[in-house]
């Protein structure tokens, strides 16, 4: 399958009066064409940073120092500003954690969207543009597409907002579309709607999606391959399938115990000890060392560097994790 973005060594830190803090420090993701490629992580992990990054729109004190972000071959590292703005929501678009906050409040759904159409379209004309938006507002599921076209944020439900942020989001047919926990806030009959509505949206227009959640429920529903994030480094990745049955990073292991189960009557939900660590201040060896519950005295000494896991799942591709116990004769070069 053809690679639509590649993320090489990317490292964005933040140069703040207290120290330097690495947010994103070497992380590579590959999306391939018409695929949806999950990270996953607690929050702090560097996950949303990395979207931001892609996007480019780290704020001071944060800088990206190191790596490439490539879009169908091009490093959108070396665009300007002005390219930059050609390329956000045209060829790679974003769907924001929160709508009530990413939608302007004091204008109209609809004139939002059009506006996103009119900016990378200069040649439709606004009765054109209106139409664009009520097609892709049917397409989100949208009721009443006309009335809703002149509803300000407020006046819509936490699930129609979302939807109006995906429709904002697909309108220009990107080639990449990031969603930062697009199912925050929702009920679980909405989020299922919104994940469906996604899967479907990116099958029928071959749009790739970089979809960022903490939830690994949602990871299994439409998610092709996955990176595991903590602490700004990816952990583990795999196919779906792959990383589900054969869990080889004991963060991972750890984030799979804590989904709740409807067998488990009266078990505790299980946790994992300990807290993130703090980025100005991480540990000498593996990052999660001090959380581990196999942690070795090596692991509190040496950075394990991405081991190839043997894979157990048919077709399933490559599986890479950041661990000792996954130690074999081939290593990753993510340096």
């Amino acid at each position: 399958m053809d690679e639509l973005l590649r993320i090489n060594n990317l490292k964005t830190h933040f140069f703040t009066k207290k120290g330097v803090v690495p947010a994103v420090d070497g992380v590579s993701i590959s999306v391939p064409q018409s695929s949806v490629i999950g990270v996953v992580g607690e929050s702090g992990c560097g996950k949303s940073m990395t979207a931001m990054s892609i996007m480019q729109l780290v704020q001071k004190p944060g800088r990206i120092i190191d790596g490439s972000i490539e879009l169908e071959g091009e490093d959108l590292l070396k665009y300007s500003g002005d390219n930059m703005r050609n390329i956000r929501g045209n060829k790679i678009s974003m769907i924001f954690q929160e709508p009530m906050t990413a939608l302007n409040p004091v204008y109209t759904v609809g004139r939002q969207v059009t506006e996103a159409i009119r900016i990378h379209h200069h040649d439709i004309d606004k009765e054109e543009a209106k139409k664009m938006a009520l097609d892709i507002f049917n397409a989100v599921g949208i009721p009443e597409p006309d009335r809703r076209f002149n509803s300000y944020p407020h006046q819509l439900s936490g699930g129609l907002r979302q939807r109006v942020m995906i429709g904002m989001a697909m309108v220009c047919n990107p080639r990449l579309m990031i969603a930062d926990e697009p199912t925050t806030a929702l009920d679980v009959t909405i989020e299922a709607q919104i994940l469906f509505l996604m899967k479907k949206l990116q099958e029928e227009r071959g749009t790739s999606i970089l979809l960022i959640t903490h939830n690994l429920g949602v990871v299994a529903e439409i998610c092709d391959y996955v990176y595991v994030m903590y602490a700004g480094k990816v952990m583990e990745q795999a196919n779906t399938f792959e990383l589900f049955k054969n869990t080889s990073h004991q963060y991972t292991e750890g984030l799979m115990k804590s989904i709740p189960k409807i067998t488990a009557e009266k078990e505790r939900l299980y946790n994992i000890k300990g807290v993130v660590p703090n980025l100005m201040k991480l540990p000498k060896g593996c990052r999660f060392c001090p959380r581990c519950e196999k942690a070795m005295p090596r692991c509190f000494m040496e950075e394990p560097p991405l081991y190839k896991v043997k894979t157990v799942v048919k077709n399933a591709g490559e599986h890479y994790a950041r661990c000792f116990l996954c130690e074999s004769s081939e290593v990753m070069n993510d340096d």
